[in-house]
């Protein structure tokens, strides 16, 4: 099997798995300890912001060590290690410990993977490898809800920990299996195979790095002092503010209308996953040809559409065709991110360390939407929510534009040329 089917595989089985334990802790714990939604949020608020100051970290590390696949088995071994703790755990302190070890192996997955990407295929062939390791990621999220689904009649609540630990299994199997010599460590700092001669190939550079003698940069340094890395980290932190609360609104309106709310969501859920699956990889493919800067402004672009038409349209049923542009922005966010921070990174030594900060600053934006939506939904109602919520979507749209360059971004040194 070729190694970029192996890849393939991996982002398969890491799909539901990414970030930890995901949203299906805070129903297990619900139904199986009858914890308060207050406790719940609790935990998951200080998990989440810890994960948050560890995500430039986790990424300088995968940049430093060199060692993607090695950190990425570890990773999921970690995930499969908490999702076991939860059975033992009894009380917070066991919970906290076995949802922090399981946040830890997930802020890990998303660089090293990338890592592992970038030193298979090489920077130009980057972007298509990447919306197709996109959408087997979404497939393996679909695949997963659906046997979550399935095994909840069958055994209750406990089928989310099972599903979820043999996907951690698999994504362990996938990783050990894809041939270690495949991997080069100077494809993986987004050197082209020109900037290779008079170099030792393959495994024999893979840990000496092209990052050596560089100075030392923090991994926030490594953002804010880079004027396309910040736009796209303001960008990507106005996109969450809009629409990490989003979902959640249409949920609750459906409830507070007298609508069954957890069967419309999963509908909605489906609808997006399914959209994302082509989506990926045809934005991979445009990516391959104009870099990621079309894909944020045409995710931005429908996620301004999929907030006005919420504020409009109160339906359930026609909420279901809306939600295809929430497919659309994140398939297509998913794909554009790492495209524009490799071509922004590329031959500095730390594609990682910028991506794991720019992450974090998206998550911050994240965290904050629940918060920022739920007020406003008590003072403007439902569709003065979403209205609001269409302010950061329309200025992430407009920070999309002015983002440089149409195609694949230079690099520094490219510039001074």
């Amino acid at each position: 099997m070729s190694p970029t089917r192996h890849l393939s595989i991996v982002y398969f089985f890491t799909g539901n798995i990414q970030g930890g334990l995901g949203p299906f802790l805070a129903t297990w714990l619900a139904q199986t300890k009858a914890w308060t939604p207050e406790r719940i949020g609790w935990i998951n608020t200080l998990v989440g912001l810890a994960a948050l100051l560890l995500n430039g970290p986790a990424g300088a590390l995968v940049d430093r060590l060199k060692l993607p696949r090695l950190l990425l088995g570890l990773a999921c071994a970690a995930i499969f290690g908490g999702t076991a703790l939860l059975f033992l755990a009894d009380g917070v302190p066991g919970v906290v410990a076995a949802h922090g070890t399981a946040t830890l192996g997930g802020i890990l997955v998303l660089p090293a993977a990338t890592a592992l990407t970038l030193g298979i295929v090489g920077r130009k062939a980057f972007p298509r490898q990447h919306g197709r390791n996109e959408a087997f990621n979404h497939a393996g999220i679909l695949a997963s809800a659906l046997m979550i689904a399935g095994g909840s009649v069958l055994i209750g609540p406990d089928a989310a920990l099972f599903v979820m630990a043999g996907m951690a299994v698999g994504a362990i199997l996938a990783t050990v299996t894809t041939p270690g010599d495949a991997w080069d460590a100077g494809r993986a700092q987004g050197e082209d195979e020109g900037e290779e001669d008079g170099k030792a190939g393959g495994a024999g550079r893979a840990g000496s790095g092209g990052g050596a003698g560089r100075e030392e940069v923090s991994p926030l340094r490594a953002v804010l002092t880079d004027r396309r890395l910040l736009m796209l980290a303001l960008v990507l932190a106005l996109f969450s503010l809009g629409n990490g609360v989003m979902l959640s609104l249409i949920g609750q309106r459906v409830a507070a209308e007298g609508g069954s709310a957890t069967a419309w969501t999963a509908g909605y859920v489906v609808a997006a996953q399914l959209t994302m699956i082509p989506v990926a990889l045809w934005g991979g493919r445009l990516a391959e040809r104009g870099g990621g800067k079309p894909l944020l402004v045409v995710a931005c672009a429908a996620l301004l559409a999929r907030a006005l038409l919420s504020a409009w349209i109160a339906d359930p049923f026609w909420l279901v065709p809306v939600q295809v542009l929430d497919g659309l922005g994140s398939g297509l966010i998913g794909v554009a991110v790492p495209v524009v921070v490799a071509n922004a990174s590329a031959g500095t030594g730390r594609t990682q360390t910028a991506l794991g900060t720019v992450y974090a600053m998206q998550g911050v934006g994240g965290q904050l939407s629940h918060a920022f939506g739920g007020t406003l939904a008590g003072w403007f109602g439902w569709s003065g929510a979403f209205l609001a919520l269409a302010a950061p979507v329309g200025a992430a749209l407009a920070l999309a534009l002015l983002l440089p360059g149409g195609a694949a971004v230079e690099t520094e040194a490219e510039a001074e040329v």
